[in-house]
């Protein structure tokens, strides 16, 4: 489902894009020379920031699977970037091929690339919104076309509070209240208690990080059923292998958390 129209008049395809710097950490094929230049600078003053970002799309694959499983079968994605290198609606179509999904991101080109990418892709769109205004979110008419909040939804917020200074109350407080039984709020959230030590002050697109300890992390799932194992760095969470030997530490810029409306 295309939205059409998006007007790109004025925007400057010659500069480095976030969505597409990030596609290109992730190993995607939608990025530009001008992207790959101002990735690689980025990773000289910080070299954790790829594998950070990895390690949280290897979350965002995990979380989906368990999430599909327990009978999720909508999907609300704010932040997403590009929809590319193991992306919402291909991972939970593995196992629930009527699986829908709505992308969102404040980016107008990641937004143009995503529907573009999302062309004949039945039931997955993508819209303009931003993370801080939920309600203009959650009255978009793509949102209510695609997603039903009488039933379960999946809500993702992946790597996009930090992004917020102060409070996100505002935010999370309507998110919470519309959804309903079964539906679930998935965050990963850069941490204070990292074992990444960031030189300086990260920025992306002049957005700096607001680092959260895991108690502020913990608080945005008031109102729900926080999942095991709560709140803890990315790669801890619910890792694919777990078994007989702990797996090889994993350096993570950020917390991931999972809770459940009952």
């Amino acid at each position: 489902m295309k939205k059409p129209g998006m007007d790109l008049t004025g925007l400057d395809l010659t500069q480095p894009n976030a969505a597409r710097v990030y596609d290109y950490f992730l190993g995607g094929a939608h990025n530009f020379e001008v992207d790959r230049q101002a990735a690689e600078k980025i990773l000289r003053v910080n070299p954790w920031l790829a594998d950070a970002i990895r390690e949280n799309r290897h979350f965002l694959r995990r979380v989906v699977r368990r999430l599909t499983s327990s009978g999720v079968r909508q999907f609300l994605d704010i932040g997403s970037g590009i929809p590319t290198a193991g992306n919402v609606h291909e991972i939970a179509r593995q196992t629930a091929p009527d699986a829908t999904v709505v992308y969102v991101d404040i980016d107008p080109l990641a937004v143009a690339h995503s529907q573009e990418l999302l062309t004949g892709s039945d039931g997955v769109s993508a819209i303009l919104g931003d993370v801080r205004e939920p309600g203009r979110i959650l009255a978009d008419p793509t949102v209510r076309a695609l997603l039903d909040f009488d039933r379960p939804v999946g809500v993702l917020l992946g790597g996009v509070l930090h992004f917020v200074p102060g409070d996100v109350d505002a935010i999370l407080d309507p998110l919470r209240t519309v959804l309903t039984e079964s539906s679930h709020l998935v965050i990963t959230h850069a941490a204070t208690t990292s074992t990444v030590k960031t030189s300086g002050r990260f920025t992306m697109d002049g957005a700096g990080l607001t680092l959260r300890d895991p108690d502020e992390i913990r608080a945005m799932f008031d109102g729900l059923t926080l999942l095991r194992p709560g709140v803890v760095a990315v790669p801890e969470w619910l890792p694919e292998g777990a078994g007989g030997t702990d797996p090889a530490p994993v350096d993570s810029l950020s917390f991931a958390g999972v809770g459940r409306k009952d």
